[in-house]
Parts: C-alpha cells; sequence; structure tokens
C-alpha cells in the first residue's frame, strides 16, 4: 500500500514545547562498553543505555554491530555457545522493550545468527516485546584487517525471507523498512556497517521506498584520518538520499589484539551535523538528536530528480517490505538535542563565514556584471538610505563597474529621505556616496508623498499627527515613492534599478524593493 501524506503524531494534544507536535522525533546512538564473548553482560549494558535513551523521550535507539556478544571474537562466532547465549542476550532485551521504562522505543542491536545452517551477521529490530525484523549484512568486507568471509555468508546466501527467532515469525531481509502505523513519517531502516560503504548501498532502496532515519550498526575500527571519512561518508549519504542517517560503531571492550576502537557515533540529516559522541570514551555513551521529519518529506517532495533516479531502480525498491509498528510517543520532550543557530543565515565558524562572504559578494558581483553585458547597459540607479542592505548592495555596484572597466560615476546613487528620515542616517548615505565615487544625488521625496497622501484622502494631508495617523499606508506612500523615482530616473538617464531587499525579508513574506529603508 502507497504511503500517504500524514500530519504526524497528534498535535491538539500536545504542548506547543513538545517536539513531537512539530513532527520531529529524538533518535539515539547508544555505544556500550562491550564484554567480549559474554553476552549476558552485553544484554544489561545494552538495556541500561536503551532505558537511558528512553527516559530522554528517544523513539530509536541503535546500537553497534555484533553489540550482543562483540565484534573482535574471529572464529568464536561459529561456536555453538556463543550462538546459544547471544539468543538468551536476545530474549532479554526483547523483554526489556516491552517494559514500561522503554515506552515503546525502537531497539536496534546486533547479533550473530544461524538460518537454514548459515551464519549471518544481523542487525535486530525489537520494540513493545517483539522482533519487528531482522536485517543481515548484505556486503562482507575481506581485505587488509578485514576477513569476515571466514565466519559469515552474505544476505545474498540467504535461502528464506522469514526466520523463526525466540518464538516468532520475522522478515528476514536487508529490504526491510519498519512503519510508524500513528505516523507514517518516522520510517527506520537499517543496514549493517560496510553496506553503506559500498556504491549503492541498501539503504539507498530503504530510502526511496519511504524510509526517513537511516541507522548502521557499525564495528569499523579506527586508524588516523577515517574518523573524518565517516563523517563525509554519513552527511553524504544522508544528503542524497533526504534523510537522517544514524551511524554507532564500536568502542571500549572491543580487543585491540591487532585493531583499536574508538566509538565513534554521529546523526546527521539531511548532509547537516546534528550530533556527535565523544570519542574513545571508556564507558557507555548515548548520543541523542531531534529529527525534523518535515524537512525530510519536505526536501523529497520538491527535487523530483530524487524520485525519478529512484524509478530507474523500481524493482529493487519495490522488493522491500514495510513492517508496520504501533509507536505514540509519551514522554513530552522540549526541542534540547538540535543545534539551532543564533544566527542561522550566518555561519558560526569564522573561516566558513569568510568562505560565505565570498560566495555571497561575488554571485551577486558576477551576476550584476552579467546582466550588465546582456542589457547593454552601462548605468546602475540605487536607492541609499545609509542602512546596512542598501549599503553593500552599492559595494556590489562599484564592484561590478570596476570589473567592467567603468566610471564609478556611472552608479547614479540617490539618498531619498522622508518624513522621518534622520540627519544621521542622511549623513551616513552621503558620506557614504562620498567615499565611494558614485554620483551622489538626494531627492526630498516628502513634497510628491504630500500629494498622494491628500489624493488618497489620507489624515497626515489634514494635518493630523500620531501614531494612529503612522499607519501602513503612510509608510508604504514614501517606500513607493522612492522605487517609483528610481524607475523613472532609470528610464529618463539610460540604466536600470539595482534592488536591496535582503533573504531575511523575503523568508518573512515581503520585501523592500528598490530602495533600502
Amino acid at each position: 500500500m502507497a504511503q500517504t501524506a500524514a500530519p504526524g503524531w497528534d498535535a491538539s494534544a500536545r504542548s506547543f514545547f513538545d517536539l513531537h507536535a512539530h513532527n520531529m522525533c529524538r533518535v539515539s546512538c547508544a555505544v556500550p562498553r562491550v564484554t567480549l564473548a559474554d553476552p549476558a553482560a552485553n544484554a544489561g549494558a545494552i538495556k541500561t543505555l536503551y532505558f537511558k535513551a528512553a527516559s530522554e523521550a528517544s523513539s530509536c535507539c541503535v546500537f553497534p554491530e555484533l553489540c550482543v556478544c562483540g565484534y573482535a571474537l574471529d572464529d568464536l562466532l561459529q561456536q555453538d555457545a556463543i550462538q546459544a547465549e547471544c539468543l538468551e542476550a536476545l530474549a532479554l532485551l526483547k523483554a526489556a522493550t516491552a517494559a514500561p521504562e522503554a515506552g515503546g522505543c525502537l531497539l536496534v542491536v546486533g547479533a550473530p545468527l544461524r538460518a537454514d545452517g548459515r551464519l549471518h551477521n544481523c542487525a535486530i529490530v525489537l520494540q513493545n516485546g517483539k522482533v519487528l525484523g531482522v536485517i543481515p549484512k548484505s556486503y562482507l568486507p575481506n581485505f587488509r584487517e578485514f576477513y569476515e568471509a571466514r565466519q559469515f555468508v552474505g544476505a545474498a546466501a540467504a535461502v528464506a525471507d522469514e526466520i523463526e527467532l525466540l518464538g516468532e515469525t520475522v522478515p528476514f531481509s536487508p529490504d526491510l523498512i519498519f512503519r510508524c502505523a500513528q505516523n507514517p513519517a518516522f520510517c527506520v531502516g537499517v543496514e549493517v556497517c560496510q553496506d553503506v560503504w559500498v556504491p549503492v548501498p541498501p539503504s539507498t532502496f530503504q530510502a526511496w521506498r519511504g524510509a526517513t532515519v537511516l541507522c548502521n550498526l557499525s564495528a569499523s575500527n579506527i586508524t588516523i584520518g577515517k574518523a573524518a571519512y565517516r563523517h563525509a561518508l554519513v552527511a553524504s549519504t544522508s544528503a542524497k538520499n533526504y534523510a537522517a542517517y544514524l551511524y554507532a560503531s564500536a568502542g571500549a571492550g572491543e580487543s585491540t589484539n591487532d585493531l583499536a576502537w574508538d566509538g565513534q557515533a554521529v546523526v546527521y540529516e539531511c548532509g547537516e551535523l546534528l550530533a556527535a559522541s565523544e570519542r574513545f570514551a571508556d564507558g557507555g555513551r548515548v548520543t541523542s538528536a531531534d529529527v525534523d521529519l518535515d524537512q525530510i518529506a519536505q526536501d523529497r517532495a520538491r527535487d523530483m530528480t530524487w524520485a525519478a533516479n529512484g524509478r530507474d531502480f523500481a524493482d529493487r525498491v519495490k522488493r522491500v517490505t514495510v513492517v508496520p509498528f504501533d509507536y505514540a510517543p509519551t514522554v513530552p520532550a522540549p526541542l534540547t538535542c538540535r543545534p539551532v543557530a543564533k544566527r542561522p543565515y550566518v555561519p558560526a565558524d569564522a573561516k566558513d563565514l569568510d568562505q560565505r562572504c565570498y560566495e555571497c559578494y561575488n554571485i551577486q558581483v558576477s551576476g550584476l556584471v552579467q546582466r550588465m553585458r546582456a542589457s547593454g547597459l552601462k548605468k546602475l540607479v540605487i536607492g541609499v538610505s545609509g542602512g546596512l542592505d542598501s549599503t553593500h548592495a552599492l559595494l556590489v555596484c562599484v564592484q561590478a563597474l570596476d570589473r567592467l572597466k567603468l566610471p564609478r560615476t556611472n552608479c547614479l546613487a540617490y539618498t531619498m529621505p522622508g518624513f522621518a528620515t534622520g540627519d544621521e542616517t542622511k549623513g551616513y548615505a552621503i558620506e557614504l556616496m562620498a567615499r565611494l565615487g558614485v554620483e551622489a544625488n538626494t531627492l526630498d521625496i516628502r513634497p510628491s508623498c504630500e500629494v498622494m497622501l491628500k489624493d488618497l484622502g489620507h489624515a497626515y494631508a489634514t494635518g493630523a499627527r500620531g501614531a494612529g495617523v503612522y499607519d501602513v499606508t503612510f509608510e508604504n506612500v514614501q517606500a513607493g515613492e522612492r522605487t517609483n523615482h528610481l524607475f523613472r530616473i532609470a528610464n529618463h538617464r539610460g540604466g536600470f534599478v539595482v534592488g536591496t531587499g535582503d533573504l531575511s525579508e523575503l523568508a518573512l513574506g515581503w520585501c523592500t524593493y528598490g530602495v533600502g529603508d
């Protein structure tokens, strides 16, 4: 059945300050300290971190690859004793998801499982006392320090798409996604470690089928420079799939016989980093982030090529099975696990800010240069208020003229004082025009504004004054007169008008057209 649009979890019954009221959800990566070959101890550590995440209103908590027994066991993974103890540990974790403390949070853990005589490296999805599904690893690394193909077979070797596990018949495939019945926008896909490192990961098809939150259980050992590559990999995967991507890698307790581990956990959303864990931590850690499900849906809907590309792989996408589950968040949660920039249009990092300013400035200059070349016009008309926006626009104008080797006097700059223009602001405009060497003009718009106000029958024209008189009509008559003068000047003198509106104005639904102020 096709997924239809959903409003999200019932917002009417929630506080405005509850992130779920805005179709957001909290997700978590948990990295426990592993006790090698002791699934019972690991189940206890996993349960502790899982309950911690659930108590903090997490909707999904993902753990590292083979966390139930430990990754660095080599041939011990094949032992019957390990297999039996892993099943016992999974039974304990299955029961834990039914506890009131779990709150319905999805638990995603890694363990080795036998199916039809074959050993698979698996992710197991548990919730509300049930096994929702099992995802076998598709691509087994068998190069450099890895030799997983010695112990495991890949997903393609599976002979059935269901297995018996803990008394249930459950889906068994890399082509599974888990969709919340109460909010289809919360839809989880899962893959295991190396699966995301290949050119076309299983998560790609999961996303095309509707998964918005992608999870990766990893046991990626650490080498110099690898952490930065993981960041780039996860960022790219989340960006191209328009999804949140949770990456949890093995850490403390894994064997350092020939490898080292840093326990890196990161959460990205559509290419943006939301959360990152402390690396090389000795104990268990939970790293949480608040994901905006509406943003993911909007980004996918706007990019028609995303859906078109999915159509090219329709046969594979249709193989993805949707597993429904019931979940309605019960713990109200404020938006505390998502970075909210104080200045969202301005990077906080000084280096990034320099690069952003360089790009903004040169995009505008090069665009204006091309417009002048294409139109054949050699003069620019601009209104200068003395404020920030028109100052920046005037700098762009003079730089464009410089690049075209035209005199700066070809910039016809006008300051147009109105009823409330102060001497200080007017002085800034006059000094700026003089310092830049443009043709400076002062045009008093008050006489023409008074004519229009009189024609409109406005109270100002009858001599009334005060806050009630200075209404939107009064203000817009002045803004309109400035724009009107600029366009008529451009007609008269053979130029075109350079606007001074900014993006923050457009974001709020209005703009100053033609002149700043």
